[in-house]
């Protein structure tokens, strides 16, 4: 037996040990109870997730298809320009090969069903929460008080998790599909085949999206399962039956006699005792190290698992990771200051900005914003506030390096006091601003200020605007 198996042996033979003495820990509390407000609106929000996520998974599962599906028509219309003969052998059945995956996803076939797929915590809760809830229904003041309410939601999510393992079992196919066509069209320089790749690793990229946003609770799945997780029964409950514990089957009462096939505990530790022994002085020292080591290849194979076994891998230049986000993941919020001096130290009146940005790409952002300009009076014994004016924004950064963008926009401002928003309107002294200049992200302790962004810009269009303003403005904005 090698020394690597030899380790995993012995952190499996210790696995039970850990397990009873865990359980032996956990005090038998009561009187936990949860409202049943918070126990509809727990099992609802979980089942209505569940049918909103598989939704989308399916659609754009079938969208995805189809669009490779659709560059394959296209890649064997350029080879036929260059060799007609063999593009009818490299595409020979490739549309049967589609309508095959389609049809064995919409009928639930086995082969898009294998039982094998990237690990997800917030499933794995989800249904071992249910199915608690299932068995411990009638304990009053608990969660699953509705059993017939219980097991709609159960359903919901199982067909999610089904879901899952479709979508890994598609990635599979994608990438096998990719892998073949890279093969058979190495020697031809085809542009369809990088768009190919890079709409493969688009629905990877979206996949995982969706997985990851599953994973983030609503508030009331979280304020339920952490008062869940204070039940001891719960956690006992857990460990039995969630995904991970199905990994190593482990009996109830493993540490009693009397099971077939299977030692106890008292045998389990004396054969340990005994193998120490027999290692010498140092046994214990080295099947301690060999524990450690047994663990850190678990938790090794662990990570592998968890990142599935399908990766599809986007062209070198190509990728755009805010493409498969949705609008309102890819809005960047901000606001911005900007003050102008009358007399010494003290500002004649501030410009506050808020903005709201669209993620183009990950290197640029593309917005508008609106600002209001308060007035502070001229000096320290003059303060008076007053509206000094408004104005509306449209503008363009794009990342150079590092935390330097270029930025640009076009501005128009009314620079004058009023007293209502109608003489906004209806008056004619709107100024255009054209700026260009450079903004810094400046890294600074704390959440609300993580993202502060200092712009040094020059207003090219300051020089015909009467009264004529300031050519150079600085700004001082956070984005959240």
């Amino acid at each position: 037996m090698s020394s690597a198996v030899t380790r995993i042996y012995c952190l499996l033979l210790c696995i039970p040990l850990c397990v009873n003495a865990q359980k032996q820990s956990i005090p038998d509390t009561t009187g936990i109870a949860i409202s049943p407000k918070l126990s509809d609106k727990y099992i609802q929000d979980i089942g209505s997730r569940s049918v909103e996520y598989q939704a989308k998974m399916q659609q754009s599962t079938e969208k995805y298809l189809d669009k490779l599906n659709s560059q394959e028509q296209l890649l064997q219309k350029q080879l036929s320009k260059a060799d007609p003969a063999a593009a009818d052998r490299i595409f020979n059945g490739s549309q049967q090969v589609y309508d095959k995956i389609q049809n064995d996803l919409k009928n639930n076939s086995e082969n898009i069903l294998r039982p094998m797929g990237k690990y997800v915590p917030g499933i794995d809760s989800a249904v071992t929460s249910l199915k608690f809830l299932q068995q411990n229904g009638n304990l009053p003041g608990r969660l699953g008080s509705n059993a017939a309410q219980v097991k709609a939601a159960l359903s919901k999510v199982q067909a999610l998790e089904d879901q899952f393992k479709k979508t890994d079992n598609v990635e599979d196919f994608i990438k096998q599909r990719e892998q073949y066509l890279q093969q058979q069209l190495a020697s031809y320089n085809l542009p369809g085949l990088q768009q190919y790749k890079q709409q493969a690793a688009y629905y990877g990229q979206q996949m995982q999206e969706l997985k990851q946003d599953w994973n983030d609770p609503s508030r009331a799945e979280e304020k339920a399962m952490a008062l869940l997780n204070k039940l001891p029964s719960f956690q006992n409950f857990m460990k039995k039956n969630s995904m991970i514990a199905g990994l190593f089957n482990i009996p109830d009462d493993y540490s009693t006699a009397g099971i077939a096939g299977l030692q106890t505990r008292d045998q389990v530790q004396k054969m340990m005792q005994e193998k120490m022994q027999m290692m010498g002085p140092k046994g214990t020292q080295n099947a301690q190290q060999n524990i450690g080591d047994a663990q850190s290849m678990l938790t090794s194979l662990r990570n592998k698992l968890n990142q599935g076994s399908s990766e599809l891998a986007m062209p070198d230049g190509q990728g755009n990771n805010q493409h498969t986000k949705s609008l309102f993941r890819r809005l960047e919020y901000g606001i911005n200051i900007q003050s102008s001096v009358a007399s010494s130290y003290y500002p004649q009146s501030t410009a506050f900005a808020g903005t709201i940005g669209y993620k183009l790409n990950d290197k640029s952002v593309i917005g508008i914003g609106l600002s209001y300009n308060v007035g502070w009076g001229t000096d320290i014994h003059h303060i008076h506030i007053s509206n000094q004016g408004i104005g509306i924004r449209a503008f363009l950064d794009v990342q150079l390096k590092g935390s330097f963008y270029a930025s640009g926009g076009f501005e128009k401002n009314y620079n004058k006091v009023f007293t209502s928003l109608n003489q906004v309107v209806v008056g004619n002294l709107w100024q255009n601003s054209g700026l260009i200049g450079i903004s810094k992200i400046v890294s600074m302790k704390g959440n609300l200020m993580k993202k502060t962004r200092v712009q040094l810009l020059w207003d090219f269009l300051s020089y015909y605007q009467i009264p004529k303003a300031q050519p150079f403005v600085f700004r001082v904005g956070y984005n959240f």
